[in-house]
């Protein structure tokens, strides 16, 4: 559950200009996740999370931008919880998950930074990962099952 509600939390910062801890507890409380401001409080030192200025003096959350991706290990396990199966059709990788983690599993993708892939596309228990041909569709496939 923890790691579905940061792969929630890193999706919900990323859609959204959320300010304070509260905000974020009410986020996630729409989402299904019901939750405290003390968890959500751990939450936020667990995954690294800092405050980022805005244009009109406001703050919202984000992850760290340094180099060190501090949450690429969170990443992976929302990639190994998420994702149920993996096959190719042509050039596309095609992702299924539990319901509800699609978008969580193509961060979790997105997050690797490989160049072979071109974009990732998700649904609610999908995601299309489109590559330049098949060979690199097949090599990718084999990448990410790797993880599994």
């Amino acid at each position: 559950m923890k790691h579905m509600r940061h792969a929630k939390i890193l999706e919900l910062i990323e859609k959204h200009a959320i300010e304070t801890q509260e905000e974020l507890a009410d986020k996630l409380k729409e989402c299904g996740f019901e939750t405290t401001q003390a968890t959500v409080s751990r939450d936020i030192k667990e995954l690294r999370l800092i405050k980022v200025g805005l244009a009109d003096d406001h703050y919202k959350y984000a992850v760290n931008g340094g180099n060190e991706k501090p949450h690429a290990g969170r990443m992976q396990g929302v990639f190994t919880q998420g994702t149920t199966h993996i096959e190719l059709a042509m050039n596309l990788v095609v992702i299924k998950t539990l319901t509800g983690m699609a978008q969580a599993v193509a961060a979790a993708v997105d997050d690797l930074g490989w160049q072979e892939i071109v974009g990732t596309i998700a649904g609610d228990d999908t995601i299309m990962i489109a590559t330049k041909s098949e060979q690199i569709a097949q090599a990718l496939a084999q990448k990410l099952r790797k993880f599994l």
